[in-house]
């Protein structure tokens, strides 16, 4: 619709794709925010993947504050061209494998406790119409702005993990 309006009426559309989002204050509904609560609660994690760590699961996880910097960057660059209409990955471009973001979170929950943390890991088969791995391409958006998200997950987990451990006060 947007891609329409913008062709016939001239006015000038942008989309925003963004991937795996995390962070502090994130989505309770999100992967990594589950394991944390089911961590505390003292619940198993279930892992869709079959526990096959050769052929994991990747996904492009992007702390938010690379949103938000992208969606800054992007407002005041609207589509200049015939048709007045783009679409702009906002991702890292790096997928990480579901295991190592899951022992970046073990270790980042290690650290804002002062105790060890290892999850109880329940791994189960794919679910129907899962993909076994997904990355933004953000060439367009570096192309427009000259930005590429580039936390790592190791800071930007290590940053929910501080906040989620103050804020719930699970130290």
């Amino acid at each position: 619709m947007a891609h329409t309006y913008s062709h016939l009426y001239g006015i000038p559309t942008t989309g925003l794709r963004f991937f795996t989002v995390y962070g502090p204050m994130g989505r309770p509904d999100m992967a990594y925010f589950g394991f944390a609560d089911k961590y505390f609660k003292g619940d198993p994690i279930h892992i869709f993947n079959n526990g096959d760590f050769e052929h994991d699961l990747y996904r492009d996880f992007t702390y938010i504050d690379d949103i938000v910097e992208g969606i800054e960057r992007i407002l005041g660059n609207p589509p200049l061209d015939t048709v007045r209409h783009k679409v702009y990955n906002i991702g890292n471009n790096s997928p990480e494998k579901l295991m190592h973001f899951i022992e970046t979170l073990e270790n980042a929950l290690s650290r804002a406790t002062g105790r060890i943390v290892c999850f109880e890991k329940v791994f189960e088969p794919l679910k129907p119409g899962d993909v076994p791995a997904t990355y933004a391409s953000t060439d367009r958006l570096q192309q427009a702005v000259g930005f590429k998200p580039q936390t790592s997950i190791e800071v930007g987990v290590q940053k929910f993990a501080d906040w989620y451990v103050a804020y719930y006060n699970k130290a």
